[in-house]
């Protein structure tokens, strides 16, 4: 779109950037939201392991109580609290997944937002937001109402 000077100023393109810019960016972006997704996976993981572990627990000692010493220390001793990698629990997968890639990730994304484009995140979506909203449809508005 030509014009977008019905946007929210946050989300106009600065008359500098030029299309191959604002396609970069968006591009950059797209591939940050991938990693906060992959990311949300790891968290995930780290729930669900966790959970299996208290779980066991409770295996270890359903299994006591019905007579079964022997495999309930089997249980306690080889899996419960046990490493997912070596030397890692799944918490500690994570710190090492943020501060070795996303925290680096994020940076530079935004130190390049904010180099290219002071600041101004999704520039590409709002103009994809311009174009295919109707104009004077109440529920297409360009920004939300002001307060």
């Amino acid at each position: 779109m030509d014009s977008d000077h019905g946007m929210d100023p946050a989300h106009r393109v600065p008359d500098s950037l030029g299309e191959k810019t604002v396609r970069a960016l968006g591009a950059l972006s797209k591939a940050l939201e991938t990693t906060e997704r992959a990311r949300g996976h790891l968290y995930g993981f780290h729930q669900l392991t966790g959970t299996a572990d208290f779980e066991l627990g409770d295996a270890v000692r359903l299994l006591r109580e019905a007579g079964h010493e022997e495999q309930a220390a089997r249980v306690e001793r080889e899996i419960v609290g046990r490493n997912v990698i070596p030397g890692h629990w799944t918490f500690q997968i994570i710190e090492a997944y943020n501060a070795t890639y996303y925290e680096p990730f994020a940076s530079v994304e935004r130190d390049i937002v904010d180099e290219l484009a002071g600041g101004r995140d999704h520039l590409l979506e709002a103009r994809l937001k311009e174009i295919r909203r109707t104009p004077h449809h109440s529920d297409h508005t360009s920004s939300p109402p002001s307060s």
